[in-house]
């Protein structure tokens, strides 16, 4: 059985350390916490797990922390969580089965990352990382911002999730480092380009974002998947602005990167529902429904797969009078969630009708 160290970088966790290292310290062979300059009670609370705490200066870098917290590693492979991340009671049990059964052939291996849950604790938004990696390959961390792990080799992709469960965000920190870089004179990479875009979404500056989403597109280096995100989002940009011809075509535009996307299904369908194209729009969202996602370590949101779809339909099919078939879209959105205050009305409102309908 292979042996793992958990590695991880932490700052002013006191609120969720805890939480993160009950949920896996039963299942590593060693936890290494590397302290980025923490002033309230984390340190304390970490020593109730370990004593491998180490102190490295913070350097506006999270490549060159998550680097030194991998050399203080010495068991077989590595393991990395944030603070706020957990490993559920099912999850726990799917690391303890793969820590038994794993090969040493085996370079890396790739998680889901749960990342958002809607009110019935449906998962709505998920992407793979690679999580667990060997020790002796020396797999190094890249980019000082949004940082990725670059591996290579033996490659497996696993049933374990890891559940990202955050309480606080510093949501000046990202966008304040990125700003120091280009302050500085440095050129942002393509990845780099596109992450900072986001967080000027997030930040609510729309035009400078477009800017750097459109350079990032322009430059032809980035992923697939992030061509398709800058897309989506540049749509939203457009749609923040009120220009809805450059929203239209931001989502039209990522039809060049791949089949429709079920999100870019949705947007369309959105758009000829708005102008009562009920049967352009009722083709669009079906498409939604259809799509097979071949891509696992893309980022899903799988609200425009399941029950956004079949809801619209609903709505759609009713316009057209089309009873049955808006009761069958909605009890399949009211799968996914059946407490939601629309679907139920929904039903309601077409249980009469269709009663109606039938005593005619």
């Amino acid at each position: 059985m292979i042996t793992i160290s958990l590695c991880m970088i932490v700052k002013n966790e006191e609120e969720v350390i805890g939480r993160c290292l009950d949920s896996v310290s039963g299942l590593v062979d060693e936890i290494n916490i590397v302290d980025t300059g923490s002033s309230d009670r984390t340190k304390e609370i970490v020593g109730k797990y370990t004593d491998r705490i180490f102190d490295f200066e913070w350097i506006d870098d999270f490549s060159a922390a998550r680097n030194f917290s991998y050399q203080q590693a010495t068991m077989d492979y590595v393991l990395w969580l944030d603070a706020d991340d957990v490993f559920t009671e099912v999850d726990q049990e799917k690391l303890k089965t793969l820590k038994q059964s794993l090969q040493p052939a085996i370079d890396a291996v790739s998680m889901n990352y749960h990342l958002s849950f809607d009110h019935e604790g449906n998962v709505t938004s998920l992407l793979r990382r690679y999580r667990l990696v060997k020790k002796s390959n020396g797999f190094k961390w890249i980019g000082a911002v949004h940082e990725f792990l670059s591996v290579s080799g033996n490659l497996y992709d696993s049933d374990v999730a890891v559940t990202h469960s955050p309480l606080s965000h510093d949501a000046e920190r990202n966008i304040t480092i990125y700003k120091k870089l280009l302050e500085s004179g440095q050129t942002l990479s393509p990845r780099d380009t596109f992450y900072y875009a986001n967080e000027l979404v997030d930040h609510c500056e729309y035009e400078e974002a477009i800017l750097y989403y459109e350079e990032f597109l322009d430059s032809e280096l980035g992923w697939i998947e992030d061509n398709i995100r800058a897309c989506f989002t540049l749509a939203d940009c457009y749609h923040n602005l009120n220009d809805k011809n450059k929203e239209l075509s931001s989502t039209l535009r990522s039809l060049a990167y791949d089949v429709p996307r079920p999100e870019a299904c949705c947007r369309l369908g959105y758009y000829f529902m708005e102008q009562f194209k009920n049967d352009e729009a009722i083709h669009w969202y079906s498409q939604a429904l259809h799509y097979k996602n071949h891509q696992q370590v893309s980022f899903q949101n799988t609200t425009f797969s399941t029950w956004l779809p079949h809801l619209q339909l609903c709505v759609l099919y009713d316009r057209l009078k089309q009873y049955d078939k808006a009761y069958h879209h909605n009890e399949l959105a009211r799968e996914y969630k059946p407490n939601d205050d629309n679907i139920l009305k929904n039903k309601k409102y077409l249980d009469e009708v269709r009663k109606n309908n039938l005593g005619e």
